[in-house]
């Protein structure tokens, strides 16, 4: 059953050529005829300008990051930099798309006025413009919408002209180039043409060309994107440790299976498809209980991770992310794929290694065979896990990272 499922998943990520290329034409024309014909499909709203803009509390310095929050990183992110540094507000606006993951934010944005919305975004310009002194920009995506016809370059200028510190911060496709990945492994994740596609070869050459011009410091929110932007610095993504915590957890003994849980954000990156047939295998035969989670809203993924003692993050893109971070919060054992260079990076900086436990869609059954038949090393592992996470993870690496390199170099 498991391996239809895996089926089933490879085949809706495969598009028809034609449709991929008008996806992938109006994706890198914004601005051309079909391009403003797709924004108008979002919705105008019903009383233009009628929004809130950002605000900020009196403070030495007034931080703004907008506008994906991605995992809700950027509200993460400004809480924060706000304990660290009390003499610094910092604030996040997030674009509200409908289906989408919600996430907390200082301003949600309904994604018609963030295109459509003239007014607010004049509004937004100047509120941000006049109070704001920094503003980290995330995934190079316009901070104003189709102002200014949607060039970001342009925004920024406007925003530099006041005298507003520009930084930006990369969160993985939108700089991560394929071709450079492509033959990594037999498994690397641009190796399957229903991932890589023209558009992001196309859009990760085009905001490395919006960073190159536009200068500024620039960060990463995982290891593994230095190697595409060379001047990057790691700001480490933050989970709230206390949220994921689960001090009743029980230990799991020899009698029972071993827990797994798979719960991709997106099957096709994550490699789903090319680990199911193992997990099916192992599930039949009680060597594990494997559940496939997928639609839970995030306030519901503690309760999934507190009742698993494994949790399966991904195996293409040889990184580890805010999953594998809440999954070791919540006290499960991370198994997936990570390069050497990530590894390399977290010792390097934190001076702790990476408690994840390394498989590949080749070696993934004997790792879970083994975690089966030693709940002691199984224990240990989990330790270490909640551990690290405490450690770099919880928001404090994170705000020195950000205050030390650009809002306050030097003071921490």
């Amino acid at each position: 059953m498991i391996a239809r499922i895996a089926a089933r998943l490879s085949d809706r990520n495969r598009l028809p050529r034609v449709l991929n290329a008008t996806i992938d034409y109006v994706a890198n024309h914004p601005m051309s005829l079909f391009g403003r014909v797709a924004a108008r499909r979002l919705g105008t709203p019903e009383t233009p300008g009628s929004t809130a803009v950002t605000t900020f509390p009196p403070s030495e310095q007034r931080v703004l990051i907008a506008p994906v929050n991605y995992s809700g990183q950027g509200r993460a992110w400004s809480a924060a930099i706000e304990h660290a540094a009390p003499s610094i507000a910092a604030r996040n606006m997030a674009i509200d798309v409908p289906g989408g993951f919600s996430f907390v934010s200082d301003l949600l944005v309904p994604v018609s006025v963030y295109h459509n919305d003239r007014l607010w975004q004049r509004r937004q310009l100047d509120a941000v413009a006049s109070h704001a002194t920094h503003v980290l920009v995330e995934a190079e995506e316009p901070l104003f919408g189709r102002l200014m016809r949607r060039d970001l370059r342009r925004q920024i200028e406007a925003l530099r002209e006041r005298n507003v510190h520009i930084a930006f911060m990369a969160h993985g496709t939108d700089i991560r180039l394929p071709s450079r990945h492509v033959t990594r492994t037999p498994w690397s994740l641009y190796n399957d043409h229903a991932v890589y596609t023209p558009r992001l070869e196309y859009l990760a050459k085009h905001n490395r060309e919006i960073l190159d011009r536009s200068g500024g410091p620039v960060f990463v929110s995982t290891p593994d994107l230095l190697a595409d932007v060379s001047n990057g610095i790691w700001c480490p993504v933050v989970v709230d440790v206390s949220r994921w915590q689960n001090i009743e957890r029980t230990r799991c003994s020899s009698e029972n299976k071993l827990r797994v849980v798979h719960a991709p954000s997106a099957s096709v990156n994550k490699g789903t498809p090319l680990v199911l047939p193992v997990l099916d295998r192992l599930h039949q035969e009680g060597v594990i209980e494997f559940s496939l989670v997928s639609g839970v809203a995030s306030e519901d993924m503690p309760a999934v991770f507190h009742k698993a003692d494994v949790l399966l993050d991904q195996f293409r893109a040889g990184s580890y992310g805010v999953a594998a971070c809440e999954a070791m919060a919540a006290g499960a054992v991370v198994v997936g794929h990570v390069i050497d260079d990530v590894r390399d990076v977290v010792k390097e900086t934190t001076g702790i290694e990476l408690p994840v436990i390394e498989a590949t869609p080749d070696t993934l059954e004997q790792v879970l065979r083994g975690l089966a038949a030693d709940r002691n090393r199984l224990d240990d592992i989990r330790d270490a896990g909640v551990g690290f996470v405490s450690e770099v993870h919880d928001g404090r690496l994170s705000a020195h990272v950000l205050i030390d390199s650009w809002l306050k170099p030097g003071t921490t």
